[in-house]
């Protein structure tokens, strides 16, 4: 063994206390540091070191050259991307993933398949699932949409007589995939999976809304030759939009299509009693996509998919391979995702959720929409913005009251980047500037920080 490997072997209880020295000190600044702090370019490269200096001199580069320029993302005011952090329990979670190092994939060593299902089943009932759905962790939303839709695209396959995991997607011939406001990455799956980004066909939404129009799909849906995929939001990006899911079920009863329910984020307005009749009927979803390291606070990455056919995803993603063992009745996860490498994800949302329970994650789903309205109020009273949505849940979307061009609108954002993190998005034509809640640190304390800031930004841009 390398000389300087062994040592840090020896030492490694003084490396991890050094580790979670560093680690603390990160966290206990979050509240303080810039949220994003400014960037002058990245530094300068580095040779590849030929010599062996090890852990602890690897730390103080990382801690000097590097960890200034992150943001503060796990923090109460990254409210960009619907990013969540990590609670200390999903944190505790994750160090330990690393410790034990799972390839949870096989049942010849089984113990992580088990914890995962587990971990399923909880997520199952926290989303108010029944048990015919059944799940696998994968490594964020655009993973878990494409997993439901390949999905999908094996039951057009069993619709048509045919079988695309076998004879290729050109066996299905054209097909049609249907959505009010889907989500960017409903288009990346379908191009990954041979489908096309132009088998996505929009549905008239409901006015001034991202919700499609039930009457609308109807329509489309009976001008559809064969099967066909529908995509619901439970959750749009920009105003956190619900379709009707319940009315988009009861089109089956009409039509043939697949159902797959876009609720990344939005599935957690289950937790709270105010907002959980905007998830009723997600059950009735053949697939279902959520995002954890969203609302659940665990740490990237982290995201779950259901289903009610087990048996085509199976069929779409079994291996064939001797030392992985035989498919079985309830098949390895390595014969559920794209992935053969699973690296043990559901430990940190098992901690949280064993931790924290269903009543500690409603709180925090529940302070983040509080903290959304809030934040919501303050500028609408503001003369210099404006919103251009009702707050639903915890997104607020807004834009400067005069001349909201998208340069002016950068100006804003990149004005306000050490005190608050908000992205740009365009709404109904107008560009605009989006707050996602979803961080368990987040108080009303940063609510006014954020107001405030924006507030001096856009009276100095005007």
């Amino acid at each position: 063994m390398d000389a300087t490997l062994a040592a840090d072997l020896t030492r490694l209880p003084a490396l991890l206390d050094a580790v979670r020295d560093a680690s603390a000190e990160a966290l206990a600044g979050l509240d303080t540091r810039p949220v994003v702090p400014p960037q002058d370019g990245p530094p300068e490269p580095r040779p590849l070191p030929a010599e062996a200096t090890g852990a602890a001199a690897a730390l103080d580069e990382f801690r000097a050259r590097w960890e200034p320029r992150l943001s503060a993302s796990a923090g109460p005011r990254y409210l960009g991307f619907v990013t969540g952090g990590a609670t200390p329990a999903a944190l505790a979670g994750d160090w330990l993933t690393a410790v034990h190092d799972q390839n949870s994939n096989s049942a010849m060593d089984g113990a992580g398949q088990h914890l995962e299902r587990e971990t399923v089943s909880w997520l199952r009932e926290l989303f108010g699932l029944g048990a015919a759905h059944t799940g696998t962790f994968v490594s964020g939303a655009t993973q878990s949409n494409t997993v439901g839709l390949a999905i999908a695209r094996e039951w057009l396959g069993e619709r048509l007589g045919v079988s695309p995991a076998q004879d290729g997607a050109a066996a299905l011939g054209p097909v049609r995939v249907l959505s009010g406001a889907p989500h960017s990455s409903i288009a990346k799956a379908l191009s990954v999976l041979g489908l096309g980004r132009s088998a996505l066909v929009p549905v008239p939404t409901l006015p001034g809304r991202e919700a499609v129009d039930p009457a609308a799909l109807d329509r489309a849906l009976a001008d559809t030759p064969g099967p066909a995929v529908v995509v619901a939001n439970a959750g749009t990006v920009n105003t956190v939009d619900f379709d009707d899911l319940r009315a988009v079920a009861a089109l089956k009863d009409r039509h043939d299509f697949w159902l797959h329910t876009d609720a990344a984020f939005g599935a957690f307005a289950a937790l709270s009693p105010a907002h959980a009749h905007l998830t009723e009927g997600l059950d009735a979803s053949d697939s279902v996509c959520v995002d954890l390291h969203k609302w659940l606070n665990v740490p990237y990455d982290s995201a779950v998919q259901f289903t009610r056919r087990r048996d085509l995803q199976a069929r779409v993603f079994s291996n064939a391979a001797a030392y992985l063992g035989p498919l079985g009745a309830d098949p390895d996860l390595v014969h559920l995702t794209p992935e053969n490498s699973h690296r043990l994800r559901a430990l940190a949302a098992w901690f949280t959720l064993r931790a924290y329970g269903r009543e500690g994650h409603r709180e925090i789903v529940e302070r983040d929409t509080a903290c959304a309205r809030a934040l919501g109020d303050l500028l609408d009273r503001d003369p210099a913005l404006r919103l251009l949505a009702p707050v639903r849940l915890n997104v607020v979307c807004f834009t400067l009251a005069q001349d909201p061009t998208p340069e002016r609108l950068t100006a804003l954002r990149e004005a306000v980047a050490a005190e608050v993190f908000v992205t740009p998005t365009v709404l109904g034509g107008t560009p605009a500037l989006r707050a996602a809640f979803s961080n368990w640190r987040t108080t009303p304390a940063d609510v006014r920080r954020t107001a405030e800031a924006l507030r001096t930004a856009a009276k100095e841009i005007a």
